[in-house]
């Protein structure tokens, strides 16, 4: 068995999706593979195993950020991780996929189309955009994470959390946040990596407010 057709079943059996939500996810990385040779969207080294490097890697986020429905606005998507797999795995689900570089957005829109999801795709800078009012937001290796609160205090809704992965500098950026923001915050362990952390943000405000 090829490492596609094992990745794509390893992660069936770690995640209670449906078949189409797994086709959809199919048509993600045959996508991701044609278009990475053009504009370099992850790791070459990484595409091959893109089920447990990105998809796992993104679902995971589902279940840390269960019980907060409603719009999921997702930072500097990139090739689309975490939101696109959020939005393959609910399509139901309200999901912006915030991404200023013209060509990763560009992918992002036509992967989206084939996979018939229509998540919202805003290609600018995320301080320009007006408030999202988003219950969740997600940020995959965008910002440090003071950065990422500045980001988040302009898009969140009353009652939102934000979920950020984060790797094995995590304390130091927390201490650095902590600088400027008072925070409410809960880590998980990843469950694909095990030298990273996903950040689990209730509250948040700054020092001097």
């Amino acid at each position: 068995m090829d490492n596609h057709n094992s990745g794509r079943e390893w992660f069936a059996a770690q995640y209670d999706v449906s078949r189409e939500t797994l086709d959809r996810l199919e048509i993600y990385a045959e996508e991701l593979t044609k278009w990475n040779d053009k504009i370099n969207l992850v790791s070459r080294s990484t595409v091959q195993d893109v089920w447990q490097r990105h998809f796992a890697d993104s679902a995971q986020l589902s279940s840390i950020a269960a019980g907060h429905s409603g719009l999921w606005a997702d930072f500097g998507s990139g090739a689309g991780f975490p939101g696109l797999v959020i939005a393959a795995m609910d399509p139901d689900r309200p999901v912006v996929l915030v991404e200023s570089d013209q060509r990763k957005a560009a992918f992002l829109a036509s992967t989206a189309h084939k996979m018939g999801l229509r998540p919202r795709i805003e290609s600018q800078r995320i301080e320009s955009l007006d408030p999202l009012c988003a219950q969740v937001i997600s940020a995959r290796a965008l910002a440090p994470l003071a950065k990422l609160l500045e980001f988040a205090a302009i898009h969140r809704a009353d009652g939102s959390i934000c979920v950020f992965p984060k790797g094995a500098q995590v304390e130091s950026e927390l201490t650095a946040a902590r600088l400027n923001w008072h925070i409410e915050v809960e880590q998980v362990q990843s469950l694909t990596d095990p030298a990273a952390t996903i950040l689990k943000i209730r509250e948040f405000s700054r020092v001097d407010a």
